[in-house]
């Protein structure tokens, strides 16, 4: 058995699914196929287990104070085979706390004590014995075993912050999008135990499915909008908001719910000094929540499974001052539309999906958290890039801090793929020329490098764009029906579920009927260039063969443009498949009768390094 190091991670060459290329499996991929927890073929073992959580939330939140009070009830359950003695807690908000180590770069004016905790009880028993560093807490607890559960209630408070908006925070004088809010306890898998990753601003985040009861009491003047379904909306808005609410709710028609009159006459929410949203959302990995007095509010709905004629309703809820967003709600819902009937095809698997004109460009299960933007090109890649994310991580359990690139690789594509079906116009060339420049560089790594190792350039490339590209060229080899097939395999595998690079890549591998280790291991496991040559073009009895020389370990479609001298052009393209064999040269058959005078190759989502050899006259 031969070891290589790959930045931190041991691997070991070991085979399955097929013995004609292997991957390297790190040791705790090898363990999880010796457990059973999960399958060869992709699927979860017979042994898989992960564990849940109930969350009651009660939230006041203050706007003029910032001042967030909250008590957190949770009751989670241990699945796993192991005794838990210790559990481990998120504190997203202290990444706004004074000392903590991060990232992202904020103002010390934005800094402060971060989460109180005031008070705490483990099974009923007051809980002291407990540490916090940075974004992690531990709290010892008497052994959790198998099957059982422990059951914590906590009072707590932070302070949210107005500047330095890391995906939550203040907006404008009236307006809170409020994301990570509340103790959440850590994933526990069947990998790596306890996920231990710090919150530093940079690496997104690794969540349960877990249920959550949210109670959240702001002043009368403000309207909240959450993940989940708000149980009481008659108790909070207004009787003509509600009604346009349910309206949009049973109609495709754009509705207006909130107008810029409901908001001069002070008649959007009850009344009321303060009032309660209640909200209820089932098996998702997260629960955030916004608020505004002054926004503007439309909605609509359509059917997303045809089979159940299943609705999900799209909101777009913004600041009248931002035009932009007035479109917003028609690309939201083609968005919506494009993922249930085209890709990934499959129906959308939420009540409703908000987009609230915040100050950031983030995804939320239900929620998106997104600036306005200059130009309406931008709002349609910016509107459906985030909410593709709903599939990836959100039904798909995806560990983000690790691996980032299972779910912002299907965001880039997905934003590829969607954009020119809301606007034909649009060619959508996202960080494929950064993917080009970096290749071969010192921030060029393997995509399988975790996220949190990633450096420079290396951070965007290997979660965005790079992992997008090797998506749309195994799309384009497969087809569109064998493609979508596999693709579905891999989801109905792993939605509701925690999945590992290796069951993304076998789940394909299966559903597809084919073998593509040789494609996952040039894209996913080596770095280095990417750049191909014209070599020579030569005329043949039947026409002319193009030389194509591949200078990357990666395979790479080809695209020709050949224009001949009569003036007419024609356009031959090439799959990946060219490369299967690990040829490095490719001669590609161009059949005519007509005399050829030149020949260019290139696609807008072909990462070419060098251009300048890719253009070759025929003599």
């Amino acid at each position: 058995m031969k070891s290589i190091k790959i930045f931190g991670l041991l691997f070991c060459t070991a085979i399955y699914v097929s013995a004609q290329t292997t991957l390297p499996i790190a040791p705790v991929f090898q363990k999880a196929y010796q457990k059973e927890t999960r399958n060869v073929i992709g699927k979860p073992g017979k042994n898989y287990w992960q564990n849940t959580a109930r969350y009651d939330l009660n939230i006041n939140f203050n706007p003029a104070s910032r001042l967030l009070k909250g008590k957190v009830q949770v009751t989670y359950t241990n699945n796993s085979p192991d005794t838990l003695k210790e559990i481990w807690f998120k504190l997203y908000p202290n990444l706004y706390k004074k000392g903590t180590p991060r990232k992202s770069k904020l103002a010390a004016s934005d800094l402060g004590e971060g989460v109180a905790i005031e008070k705490m009880v483990a099974n009923g028993k007051t809980v002291t014995d407990f540490t916090i560093d940075g974004t992690n807490m531990t709290v010892n607890v008497p052994a959790v075993i198998p099957g059982k559960t422990v059951s914590f209630a906590i009072d707590y408070s932070y302070f949210l912050n107005k500047g330095s908006h890391v995906r939550t925070g203040q907006v404008d004088d009236g307006s809170y999008f409020i994301a990570y809010f509340f103790p959440r306890i850590a994933v526990y898998d069947d990998i790596d135990g306890w996920n231990k990753f710090p919150y530093i601003g940079a690496e997104e985040f690794y969540n349960d499915f877990d249920q959550f009861n949210a109670s959240i009491t702001v002043p009368g003047t403000y309207g909240v909008w959450a993940t989940g379904d708000l149980k009481n909306p008659s108790e909070v808005f207004q009787k003509d908001i509600v009604s346009r609410m349910l309206t949009a709710e049973k109609n495709d028609a754009v509705i207006d719910v909130i107008t810029d009159k409901d908001l001069a006459d002070k008649r959007v929410t009850k009344p009321n000094a303060f009032n309660t949203f209640k909200f209820e959302a089932k098996h998702v990995t997260d629960f955030v929540f916004a608020l505004s007095d002054h926004y503007l509010w439309k909605s609509c709905s359509l059917v997303v499974d045809p089979k159940t004629k299943r609705r999900t309703r799209v909101d777009a809820v913004f600041n009248p001052r931002h035009k932009d967003y007035y479109e917003v709600i028609d690309f939201a819902r083609k968005t919506v539309e494009a993922m249930s009937y085209t890709f990934p095809k499959w129906p959308f698997p939420y009540n409703h999906e908000t987009i609230f004109d915040g100050l950031d460009q983030m995804e939320y299960p239900m929620m998106v958290n997104d600036n306005p933007v200059d130009n309406r090109v931008d709002a349609i890649t910016l509107t459906d890039h985030e909410i593709f994310h709903t599939m990836f991580p959100f039904y798909m359990g995806i560990n983000e801090t690790k691996y980032g690139w299972m779910d912002e690789g299907w965001a880039t594509i997905g934003e590829w793929l969607i954009s020119p079906m809301i606007d034909s116009t649009i060619v959508d060339e996202y960080g494929v020329q950064p993917t080009a420049s970096s290749s071969g560089g010192k921030d060029d790594t393997p995509i399988m490098t975790l996220t949190p190792d990633l450096k420079g350039s290396g951070s965007f490339t290997n979660s965005y764009p790079k992992p997008g590209l090797a998506y749309l060229y195994i799309k384009d080899y497969l087809g569109d029906e064998l493609f979508t097939k596999a693709l579905h395999t891999y989801i109905q595998n792993w939605n509701g579920k925690h999945p590992m690079p290796y069951d993304f890549f076998n789940s394909i591998n299966t559903g597809s009927g084919k073998n593509l280790n040789w494609f996952w291991k040039a894209w996913f496991f080596e770095d280095g260039v990417t750049d191909m040559a014209i070599k020579a073009v030569d005329k043949t009895s039947a026409g002319y063969t193009v030389t194509v020389e591949n200078k990357s370990v990666k395979p790479l479609p080809v695209d020709l443009a050949l224009t001949f001298e009569d003036g007419t052009t024609e356009k031959n393209h090439s799959t990946i498949g060219v490369w299967e064999k690990g040829d490095r040269l490719v001669k590609i058959e161009v059949k005519t009768n007509k005399k050829l005078s030149k020949v260019v190759m290139g696609n807008p989502h072909t990462p070419d390094k060098v251009k300048s050899d890719n253009s070759f006259s025929v003599h």
